[in-house]
């Protein structure tokens, strides 16, 4: 698969309600959703199974679930090193776990990430300020071809 590829399928799902531990495009998704929708488009299956999971994401016990499983199926990437297609992981509070991801769109001056929000849905989000500085990790599609 490509970035192309990547950007593509995320862009796809925009539009799509916010519903949490959802995964079906035009239907509902959470975050986690998203990226498990886009990996099914990419690859044809699930990355792995997903057990019930709350939206603290194992907060009260400090641990960084999401961050774990992305370490186990993708390769991780060293945090500046942007590309498009790749998977960004996100702090939202100082000290919280990591618990929120998206997936970049566009690099640069004008990068975006596509990533559902609550209350917002699946949305293409510029890659301001303030959410770069709440990135703590980034990971790629481990197959990836250029083009």
């Amino acid at each position: 698969m490509t970035r192309l590829e990547i950007v593509a399928a995320a862009r796809g799902w925009i539009g799509t309600p916010y519903v949490h531990q959802a995964s079906l495009r035009g239907a509902g998704a959470d975050c986690l959703g998203l990226l498990r929708g886009v990996w099914r488009e990419l690859y044809g299956c699930e990355p792995g199974s997903v057990p019930s999971y709350t939206q603290d994401w194992g907060e009260p016990q400090g641990d960084e679930v999401l961050w774990q499983a992305l370490s186990q199926r993708m390769a991780a990437k060293h945090v500046d090193d942007e590309s498009e297609g790749d998977v960004i992981l996100f702090r939202m509070r100082d000290r919280g776990i990591a618990k929120h991801l998206g997936i970049q769109t566009r690099i640069g001056a004008l990068a975006r990430f596509v990533h559902a929000y609550s209350g917002n849905g699946v949305l293409e989000t510029s890659l301001s300020a303030p959410w770069q500085r709440r990135i703590v990790a980034r990971f790629a599609f481990a197959d990836l071809q250029e083009g």
